[in-house]
């Protein structure tokens, strides 16, 4: 079985920095790419950044030049470094992973990490 568990949300003021980690354990071949999600109360959940296997990325607008997304292949986990949040930015944050576990390719979600900008 493959896990995907994500820490590091929390309560921050306007203009913080939090460090969202999303770490994937279990029967892992290999992982394509990786991404956050986020879905605040009461709208869809939208892509927030999505990072593939070569190391490219793509981001929200809303929060480009504010945020950045990352990997540390040789520990399976996926980073969202937030700069300057915004109250906007409050959601639960899911990340996300297209897993190879030697059948199939599947994605996989975590639980969801909570992030609120509050003064």
């Amino acid at each position: 079985q493959v896990q995907l568990v994500e820490s590091g949300g929390g309560l921050v003021q306007p203009g913080g920095s939090l460090r969202l980690s999303c770490a994937a354990s279990g029967r892992i071949f290999r992982i394509f790419g990786m991404g956050w999600h986020r879905q605040a109360p009461g709208k869809e959940r939208e892509l927030v950044a999505r990072i593939a296997g070569d190391g490219s990325t793509n981001y929200a607008d809303s929060v480009k030049d504010r945020f950045t997304i990352s990997r540390d292949n040789a520990v399976n986990t996926v980073y969202l470094q937030m700069n300057n949040l915004k109250r906007e930015d409050t959601a639960v944050y899911y990340c996300n992973a297209d897993i190879y576990d030697g059948s199939t390719v599947e994605a996989y979600w975590g639980k969801g990490t909570l992030v609120t900008v509050s003064s």
